[in-house]
């Protein structure tokens, strides 16, 4: 028997863990595992199976493959993510579940992978492919399709599926999830469905399959003639803008954009994702853009006739339900590694390419062209504006409950350069964007293409362990924190060290604030007693104490009393936070009727064309007038 054509009998899932351990990714210089460790749960679809397996290989080889538990498969999910966008998509962790609901738990985390355009690899255990015991427990049963299973619902939401019915497919399958989270532009969600029966049988895995194996990231080049006409419209542009995206970040092309600026004078505006790519103090820097952007940015993006978007996919936050961009001429040059995003909004000029790769083209290209001097004008003044506005709202007020802004405010000033602020969902996300002022490439790390209620924690302790060297400040509010808190154990479990910053204002601010502009009165959006007989809601707070119910966790925590000095009293205690070795959480009551400024931004949500009430009826009117400033994007 020839070298090339030597076998090993393994199980399925035996071969599965240790082919996952010899996987490399190989970026310019860097080459680092992709597959960086197992999170599991088990139960009786993967205990036998992917549970064995990784026991064995952690015998025979100790470190090769390291396993870690979790205390909620949905929280493995958003760990592995927290992960994969710290270390640039290089990396990420596999994720696996049982059969049933422990599969179905992972849905939302796949959904948020996907959506963010980051890699994690879903292990969800399957129903017996033999159906010898059929229905097993937790299998579904459909009378029309008896082979459709709850792994089934992974399809829409992973950007790769595929189903080991057979020993044989490992290693077709295991080879194409690979591919798929290893590429740029493909890459998302990879679930690869196990069955409990074949997890466990034998098969003759060849040796050449176990080998390491280095996965190339493609950086293209953009095509010659697509980079010269991008050139060529921004040479004739007269007030150009620069839209800055994740893939500024994952390319690592935050060098090649500061250089890029500073030669041209072009502005930067980043969506949540991009934020980053620019220091907050650059000049060029207008800081956010879109529904939750700065009057700078907004401002200067009205105005623009060509806009560069650097590796965006133009959600409609970033512009702003399509009223961001309100030049009549205005024309697109999107620079995306993915097709799909390059010609959004049907772009003329779209650049597939690599980030850093393109601008190091257009840089080139125009080292000769620079904006006139009274836009330049314009952009200073616009950004020194916006500055002072920032610096108000940050500011303590001295008020009985601190609002949000100065809340931002506080953790900032405790905060050193390096330090990573994690969010998610509510009211957050749309303060930090205008707010927060980054000074690292990797210091902001919003999860806004998903806005997952509950990643927080979980996708803090990912951060976490891809940068032990930093310090995390997760905030989050207290619906959020309500949703998925039980990762707080596996910080405990684990000693992994992470600040909470837990803002309590007794419901769900944002909707609650998006509820009274659509003329809904902050309905259901509080957290109050309800009567059961009238079903309404009383004014009185409940009496739940969540500083309590995370000391429960066995982690410090540390109250911040309600007085004119709790914004001081809250950076004094991150500044502890902070030095302490061990998990803390910090408790502060906020005032959630105290918003962040205004940037001119909108967001497109429907209101009833018609309603007994006056509130809806107004809001509607309302809506009318806004609507009239969409259009369509067509550059």
């Amino acid at each position: 028997m020839t070298e090339s054509t030597a076998t090993v009998r393994m199980t399925v899932a035996q071969a599965l863990v240790t082919f996952l351990a010899n996987q490399w990714t190989v970026d310019g210089p860097i080459r680092e595992r992709t597959i960086a460790g197992t999170f599991g749960i088990f139960g009786h679809g993967n205990v036998a199976g992917l549970g064995q397996a990784l026991l064995q290989l952690h015998t025979d080889e100790p470190g090769l493959m390291p396993y870690h538990q979790a205390r909620n498969e949905q929280a493995m999910v958003h760990q592995a993510v927290g992960y994969a966008r710290m270390r640039r998509r290089r990396a990420t962790w596999a994720a696996a579940a049982s059969v049933g609901p422990g599969a179905a738990n992972m849905i939302t985390g796949a959904a948020l992978a996907t959506a963010n355009r980051l890699p994690v690899l879903l292990l969800p255990s399957d129903t017996f492919a033999t159906r010898v015991a059929d229905p097993v427990l937790q299998q579904l049963e459909h009378p029309h399709d008896p082979g459709l299973q709850v792994t089934d619902a992974f399809r829409p939401v992973s950007r790769f599926f595929d189903r080991v019915q057979r020993p044989e497919q490992l290693f077709s399958i295991a080879l194409a999830a690979m591919r798929v989270l290893t590429d740029p532009a493909e890459t998302g969600a990879v679930t690869i469905a196990l069955p409990e029966d074949v997890q466990a049988e034998s098969v003759d895995v060849p040796l050449e399959f176990l080998e390491p194996r280095d996965w190339h990231v493609r950086r293209p080049v953009a095509e010659p003639e697509e980079l010269q006409r991008a050139v060529e419209a921004i040479r004739q542009a007269s007030a150009p803008f620069i839209v800055a995206g994740g893939g500024v970040l994952y390319s690592g092309a935050e060098d090649a954009l500061r250089e890029f600026v500073e030669a041209t004078g072009v502005p930067v505006g980043a969506t949540q994702a991009g934020v980053g790519s620019l220091p907050w103090d650059h000049a060029q820097y207008l800081g956010a853009v879109g529904a939750t952007g700065s009057t700078a940015a907004n401002r200067i993006a009205a105005e623009a006739d060509v806009v560069i978007g650097i590796g965006t996919r133009y959600s409609d936050f970033t512009t702003a339900s399509r009223t961001a961009f309100q030049n009549a001429g205005v024309r697109f040059v999107n620079i995306n590694v993915a097709a799909f995003d390059a010609y959004k909004h049907g772009s003329r000029l779209p650049v597939v390419a690599d980030a850093r790769r393109a601008l190091e083209g257009l840089g080139a290209a125009l080292s000769d062209y620079r904006v006139d001097a009274a836009y330049a004008e314009t952009i200073a003044r616009e950004k020194a504006a916006w500055d002072a506005v920032v610096d108000g709202a940050l500011a303590p007020s001295g008020a009985e409950l601190p609002g949000q802004p100065e809340i931002i405010g506080a953790v900032l000033a405790a905060s050193d350069p390096r330090d990573v602020v994690v969010q998610a969902a509510g009211s957050l996300p749309g303060d930090l964007h205008k707010l927060w002022r980054v000074r690292d490439p990797l210091g902001y790390h919003v999860e806004y293409a998903f806005s997952t209620m509950g990643y927080e924690i979980a996708g803090g302790l990912g951060v976490r362990r891809a940068a032990p060297d930093r310090d995390v400040l997760v905030m989050v509010g207290d619906g959020s924190y309500l949703m998925l808190h039980t990762e707080l154990v596996t910080a405990v479990a684990e000693d992994i060290k992470i600040v909470v910053v837990l803002v309590q204002n007794h419901g769900f601010a944002s909707i609650g604030h998006l509820s009274e502009t659509v003329g809904s009165g902050r309905f259901g959006t509080r957290y109050r007693r309800q009567d059961p007989t009238t079903f309404d809601f009383a004014e009185d707070v409940l009496p739940v104490d969540l500083a309590a119910n995370a000391r429960s966790y066995g982690i410090d925590v540390i109250e911040v009393p309600p007085g004119p000095d709790a914004a001081q009293r809250l950076q004094r205690a991150v500044t502890q936070a902070k030095e302490s070795p061990r998990i803390t959480l910090v408790h502060v009551d906020a005032d959630p009727l105290v918003y962040g400024p205004d940037g001119g931004g909108w967001w497109d949500v429907p209101v009833a064309e018609e309603s007994t009430l006056q509130a809806t009826r107004e809001a509607r009117a309302a809506y009318d007038r806004d609507r009239l400033r969409q259009r369509p994007l067509l550059g």
